[in-house]
């Protein structure tokens, strides 16, 4: 990120950024008595100053997935509890270098994928097969990291900063496949309680859900272990976990529909095996180009009133959501990202309409970029990026020009109004898109002026000193 980008977000108009901080990136080591990276603090500082400037406030996340490298070799990362108290060193100096300017703090961005796809399925760093297992401790350590975190800011900093702490937690709304079957009812519930339930029930009512217990307690038991292979937390460790969020960030992407299928406990330990379900997707639904990712704007607002009268009315921020490009489209006019954001947006309305007290809403993402295993082929920006270009120029798609729309007028004022909107942004978007077409051109002449003139200017250099050396022998 840097002037250009946040020229993009003064384009689009909103009112806050949410990006992340790099713990590798301020302490290398990850532990604050080691090292601190003053050239990093000065980044982020100038950074932050910069959206302010601009009016765009900063919603900060302290750890999006990228753990220091020296934690996991020395210690075993999160799976080890010591992780906890460098997290919370680590917090505290973000709190106290840039906490009077940043009111809006996010300790975890979906942890649950991060300890699913680090521990259990090893897709992500530090791609651990821990079945059934390394997930569940993991998680046990990031809850205890977030708490301590939380209690640090409201000791230390809150009275002075006046700022807020939560976390973000990542789910799918998950509808039973037959709404009269009692199993599939269970069953969905089950995978709601798996999802979001396992870290917001620690923090909003002191402990893991029920199901989660009796489930995970019974088939360890099944396998032949004396003690569950869910973390217990002391009666003293569910005192200082609840509580420990000012609000509830939640992103949401798609919907699955739930049925119950039981795996047996033979099979051996898994978190799939645990939750004895499978997730299904209607074929009707609209496709997005992703593999998991389709559009099914009611489950929105499903999940939002679940969390509403599931955790007790919390302030909700909306951190992530948004569609991935379809590969076959145009790269510009993003239609179908259009009817994303529209159907989405509209039922997050509704749920404010129903009560639920929404304080914000994020979407995903401001550019293309890096996705973890999918690199950078997942493209879930309102400005295009052209990565084989070495500057990286950004292209505004038809999406960027919509979601302007909806932030300027805060919603939507009438259907020929959002209909005009709709045209407007594809007609932009064609556009934009023959410029992006003219790029390698453009790109292909500028290497070309590079190579050449620099070429040119060394031949006259040269032809010169030859002609200076044949006039000064014809003197001699």
């Amino acid at each position: 990120m840097d002037g250009e980008d946040i020229a993009l977000l003064r384009e689009l108009h909103v009112s806050h950024y949410r990006f992340s901080l790099s713990w590798p990136r301020l302490l290398p080591t990850g532990v604050r008595a080691d090292q601190v990276n003053e050239k990093g603090i000065k980044f982020y500082s100038e950074f932050i100053d910069a959206l302010l400037r601009s009016n765009i406030t900063p919603v900060v996340t302290l750890h999006h997935w990228d753990l220091p490298q020296p934690l996991q070799v020395k210690y075993g990362g999160w799976q080890n509890v010591s992780t906890a108290d460098y997290f919370s060193d680590y917090a505290n100096l973000c709190f106290e270098v840039f906490g009077d300017r940043v009111k809006h703090w996010v300790t975890f961005s979906d942890p649950r994928t991060m300890v699913e796809k680090g521990y259990e399925t090893g897709y992500h760093a530090p791609g651990l097969k821990l079945r059934g297992t390394g997930l569940y401790r993991a998680a046990h350590h990031i809850i205890k990291a977030h708490a301590q975190a939380w209690h640090s800011y409201n000791s230390t900093w809150r009275g002075k900063q006046q700022g807020l702490v939560g976390i973000s937690l990542n789910c799918d709304w998950g509808e039973p496949v037959d709404i009269s079957n009692p199993k599939d009812v269970e069953a969905a519930e089950r995978y709601l309680q798996f999802c979001l339930g396992w870290f917001a029930n620690p923090i909003y009512a002191g402990d893991y859900p029920q199901v989660m217990k009796d489930r995970i307690g019974r088939k360890s038991a099944e396998q032949g272990l004396d003690t569950s292979r869910l973390p217990a937390f002391s009666l003293q460790e569910k005192r200082y976990v609840k509580g420990t969020s000012d609000f509830l960030g939640l992103g949401h992407f798609t919907t699955r529909y739930i049925t119950e299928r039981n795996y047996p406990s033979r099979q051996g330990p898994s978190y799939q095996n645990d939750r004895d379900l499978v997730e299904l997707v209607d074929p009707n639904w609209p496709d997005l180009g992703s593999q998991w990712l389709y559009s099914v704007p009611w489950g929105f607002r499903r999940l939002l009133n679940f969390a509403q009268t599931q955790y007790g009315d919390p302030p909700i921020y909306v951190t992530e959501n948004g569609a991935s490009q379809k590969s076959h489209c145009t790269q510009l006019c993003d239609e179908w990202r259009i009817h994303y954001l529209k159907g989405y947006t509209n039922e997050m309305l509704k749920a404010i309409k129903d009560g639920v007290n929404i304080k914000g809403y994020t979407a995903w993402s401001l550019l293309d970029k890096f996705e973890w295993e999918k690199g950078y082929s997942d493209r879930y920006g309102f400005y295009y990026v052209e990565f084989n270009n070495r500057n990286k120029p950004r292209y505004p798609k038809a999406s960027a020009q919509y979601y302007t729309k909806i932030i300027t007028a805060n919603g939507f004022p009438n259907p020929r109004e959002v209909e005009s909107w709709h045209l407007k942004a594809l007609e932009t978007c064609s556009i934009n898109n023959q410029v992006l077409a003219a790029e390698p051109l453009l790109s292909h002449m500028q290497m070309v002026t590079e190579i050449l003139v620099p070429t040119v200017c060394t031949l006259c250099v040269l032809i010169a000193a030859v002609l200076l050396m044949l006039l000064l022998r014809g003197q001699s």
